[in-house]
């Protein structure tokens, strides 16, 4: 079932978000889920505050949005080793009409589990590396927009006000 998307500045989007304990049958309900509605909004990645859900579960596939062929779901993912700096233009599903320019590292080592509970390592530069960083930014409550200059968060902010009028 596609999921409604989130869009910043919903408090859920700026709440640090509760480890996994268990993958039970919910929890597999919710990475299908967040599978259609990521490939449904031709994203790469989707982090579960993204979609109300205050836990740490992200899907990527950096095969997107035209093919769909590199998905991965990690649960509790955690950075363990960055290298390198890099600047990105970076776009989020929860920030619309938003893009920014954010430094990341060039290469990242994330470790979780797989959608089986299973120990996974991602060893990522480019593209994936970019990704893994956006989405688990979102697990620790952080948006494009917060990593944004005060000028640009300030246009946004503004923008956004307007919207919702």
């Amino acid at each position: 079932m596609k999921l409604e998307i989130l869009t910043y500045p919903d408090d859920v989007l700026s709440t640090p978000c509760e480890r996994v304990e268990e993958i039970t049958p919910e929890l597999k309900q919710l990475i299908e889920d967040m599978v259609e509605t990521m490939y449904a909004d031709d994203g790469v990645g989707l982090a579960a505050p993204q979609v109300g859900r205050n836990i740490r579960l992200i899907t990527v596939d950096q095969s997107g949005p035209k093919e769909r062929k590199d998905l991965r779901v990690i649960v509790n993912p955690e950075i363990v080793e960055r290298e390198g700096e890099v600047d990105s233009q970076e776009a989020c599903l929860s920030c619309p009409g938003f893009q920014a320019k954010i430094k990341r590292s060039e290469r990242v080592r994330v470790k979780g589990l797989d959608a089986k509970g299973k120990d996974v390592c991602i060893d990522a530069d480019e593209l994936l590396a970019i990704i893994l960083q956006h989405e688990i930014d979102h697990l620790d409550g952080k948006t494009i927009v917060d990593r944004a200059g005060r000028l640009k968060r300030a246009m946004y902010d503004k923008k956004v006000k307007k919207w919702k009028k």
